[in-house]
């Protein structure tokens, strides 16, 4: 085992993370899904990250993503497949990562060495990562690895992000939370979405928010105010940590030296794009 600084692995996932999802806040998602005949924006988000896994139905995703509402789910699935193949949905977000990509960072930073080095980087920390009991993993690592360098950081911090949350969802089956309960406490710290993102992706209604926030209280897991309390902290960061524990493989291939690099690389490239707008800036918060 590589003696990787203390949360090292869990910085490096963070950047890489972002980078992934990029995708979902694209303004070109929407006219490349369209032109396959998607147009609902709440179809098109759910096939571009549901497609590695073929043409399922509610309940695969349901289990794979774990906090979406099935009711939501089912009003796409397996439908939308009959619009458009998960090969056609999987060709499109690569065209659309193309664009976006060259859109946030600028053709020099996407033909940079430096984006080359980030890409071959994460592509072997991805070496390490495991299929079992990893259902989205699993289903892009199937998938070919673009020529590009920009696609192929992009796939890797795809493998990356989905290898993370699998794991997350252990973790989170482990400690009883529930979907929304998942939601409302990540939301708490500040760090999750904002409660009117989570209502508007997530399929959920307001009542079923209030509902968990009211058994995170009788957890003592929320105060009255709806900040978590010290047993909430502490759950929140024995998940993360527990998510470490899961997600440790492709951190301790890729080394100290490795990760570092890739951490400075990766957390670049996500500050030029938060720079350009690649997120709303209201996504994250406890309002």
């Amino acid at each position: 085992m590589t003696n990787l600084p203390p949360r090292a692995g869990r910085r490096c996932a963070h950047s890489i993370n972002l980078l992934h999802a990029t995708l979902f806040f694209s303004p070109d998602l929407d006219p490349a899904f369209q032109e396959l005949g998607i147009e609902d924006p709440g179809a098109m988000r759910l096939a571009a990250r549901s497609a590695p896994l073929g043409a399922v139905g509610a309940g695969t995703v349901a289990a794979a993503f774990y906090n979406y509402n099935h009711e939501l789910l089912a009003r796409h699935l397996p439908a939308v497949w009959e619009t458009a193949s998960p090969a056609a949905v999987l060709d499109a977000r690569l065209r659309v990562m193309d664009v976006t990509l060259r859109r946030l960072l600028g053709d020099e930073a996407v033909a940079s060495p430096e984006m080359a080095e980030a890409a071959e980087l994460a592509l072997r920390a991805a070496e390490a990562c495991t299929r079992h009991a990893r259902p989205l993993y699993a289903g892009n690592a199937d998938l070919a690895t673009p020529e590009a360098p920009h696609l192929r950081l992009w796939h890797a911090s795809t493998l990356l992000r989905e290898h993370r949350g699998d794991g997350h969802l252990v973790a989170l089956l482990s400690a009883g939370l529930d979907p929304v309960e998942a939601l409302a406490s990540h939301t708490a710290t500040g760090k999750g979405m904002a409660p009117r993102w989570v209502l508007g992706t997530r399929g959920w209604q307001r009542a079923d928010w209030d509902a968990a926030v009211e058994r995170l209280r009788g957890r003592g897991l929320l105060d009255a105010e709806g900040e978590l309390t010290e047993a909430g902290v502490a759950l929140r960061e024995s998940l993360e940590a527990e998510t470490d524990r899961l997600d440790s493989a492709p951190y301790e291939h890729l080394g100290a030296e490795g990760v570092a690099r890739l951490t400075q690389l990766a957390k670049g490239f996500l500050v030029a794009a938060v720079g350009a707008g690649a997120f709303p800036a209201d996504l994250t918060g406890k309002a």
